[in-house]
């Protein structure tokens, strides 16, 4: 069967009525997934690019984080395996990563220990959240090599980001651009006394 043509400017499942006109009679469901999609491919430039740019631990920023001071890397806290610090680009205020001292790639490259401090701090990372800012949910994971959307691949980290009903919105998709509306510094204090301040 012929790959169905797009008319310029259509996007099918849009139009369930005129659909059919829009690929030459080829019939696509009028909602095959319930999902929506929002493209944004000026993300690759970013994933690509940390790619392109960490190939050892002397040209990873997650190596060199730790020999600086707190303030100048924006850590949050030092554990004895891992630390926490916040994302020079966040999603969201208080975007926090917990990250093993060792340069390794992968979860399974880590040890028992490193496992359970980075669970540790991430739980700790979540209270200290709650307690500051009281979001009304988290985005926690790990995005794996190339392919599964890691902007560093070579040195493992967990992303902790704090959610608030309706924080996301047009900005991002339409201006390529994040609101933030706090300066990282500012974050970076709160989050330190937060984290004396939290069990």
């Amino acid at each position: 069967m012929p790959e169905p043509q797009q008319a310029a400017g259509r996007v099918p499942g849009a139009d369930p009525e005129t659909d059919a006109a829009a690929t030459d009679g080829f019939e696509l469901p009028a909602d095959p997934d319930a999902l929506g999609r929002l493209w944004t491919p000026y993300r690759m430039a970013y994933i690509n690019a940390g790619q392109d740019q960490v190939k050892d631990e002397a040209s990873c920023p997650f190596c060199s984080a730790p020999t600086r001071s707190d303030e100048d890397a924006l850590i949050v806290f030092r554990g004895a395996t891992c630390f926490v610090n916040l994302n020079l680009y966040p999603y969201n205020p208080g975007h926090m990563m917990v990250l093993p001292y060792r340069h390794v790639p992968d979860y399974t490259d880590i040890t028992v220990q490193e496992t359970a401090e980075m669970g540790a701090l991430a739980q700790k990372a979540m209270r200290v959240l709650r307690h500051v800012s009281k979001p009304a949910g988290f985005n926690l994971g790990m995005n794996q090599g190339q392919a599964g959307g890691a902007g560093i691949a070579a040195h493992l980290h967990q992303h902790v980001i704090p959610r608030w009903n309706g924080d996301a919105n047009f900005f991002p998709i339409i201006a390529k651009t994040k609101a933030i509306p706090v300066v990282l510094g500012e974050t970076l204090e709160l989050m330190q006394r937060g984290w004396a301040e939290v069990e």
